[in-house]
């Protein structure tokens, strides 16, 4: 079985479905599907995420399609919406990336994009 996104006019994901697997070439599922449902519809993979197959396989399409997604053609990936404005996509591991990178000493950081820097998050007591 495959999973196939529809998307609107500005390629944001409106629904995901499970429909005929990718082997089944008596169809382009695709066409069949964005037809029917008079939209643009594009397969995506279930075990793809931040455009590494979860089981070992080949990535497909980045990132499983979520409503809200985005599909970036020139791509070919789906991408989550963006988290922050600073931010910026890394095409080749599909991720938003914050313009400095996160702190890496065993501290929980949260993203402050007023100060576009990462801040110590404490935890209440």
């Amino acid at each position: 079985m495959a999973h196939y996104a529809f998307l609107d006019s500005n390629n944001i994901v409106t629904g995901v479905i499970v429909g005929k697997d990718e082997t089944d070439t008596s169809h382009n599922w695709e066409e069949y599907y964005g037809n029917f449902h008079s939209c643009v519809c594009k397969r995506t993979s279930y075990n793809t995420y931040e455009n590494k197959h979860l089981l070992g396989g080949i990535p497909f399409r980045g990132n499983y399609a979520g409503i809200g997604y985005t599909y970036f053609t020139p791509s070919n990936i789906f991408m989550p919406p963006k988290p922050y404005a600073s931010w910026s996509l890394d095409v080749s591991n599909a991720v938003w990336v914050a313009p400095i990178s996160k702190p890496d000493d065993g501290k929980n950081y949260i993203w402050n994009e007023d100060s576009t820097n990462w801040i110590e998050s404490i935890p209440l007591s």
